[in-house]
């Protein structure tokens, strides 16, 4: 690899950091979904989670955390391309939410078929 192709590497990282940043810092429901994150990767350790059960939870986190940076960038490109309230930017400023709650919904679904069973196998 060339050092100019090293240097566009690091520097791409760095717009992503830079983006993350961003995220967290500016959006709540994002801070939300990280301290949930923690929580889960908490009882994870806990409960011994096998490597596939440690993929599927990653996995889950990453749709819902890569959901929410999603909405958040287009809220931030439709409030700069239309600032003023109209009909179309509304539906899509709703769809985008609505694609976070979808997968926070199903990280809810798969987090019961991970936890559930460790947590009855523990009561047993």
């Amino acid at each position: 690899m060339m050092k100019s192709e090293l240097v566009r590497l690091f520097r791409s990282f760095g717009f992503a950091g830079k983006g993350i940043r961003h995220l967290f810092i500016s959006e709540p429901n994002a801070r939300i979904h990280l301290a949930l994150t923690a929580l889960a990767g908490a009882l994870a350790l806990l409960l011994g989670f096998s490597a596939i059960e440690w993929a599927i939870l990653s996995l889950t986190i990453g749709l819902v955390l890569a959901a929410e940076a999603f909405n958040t960038a287009i809220e931030a490109l439709t409030d700069l391309l239309h600032p003023e309230p109209h009909p179309q930017v509304a539906i899509v400023k709703d769809v985008a939410a609505g694609a976070v709650a979808l997968s926070a919904l199903m990280a809810v679904i798969v987090a019961l078929f991970l936890y559930i069973p460790k947590l009855l196998a523990l009561l047993h």
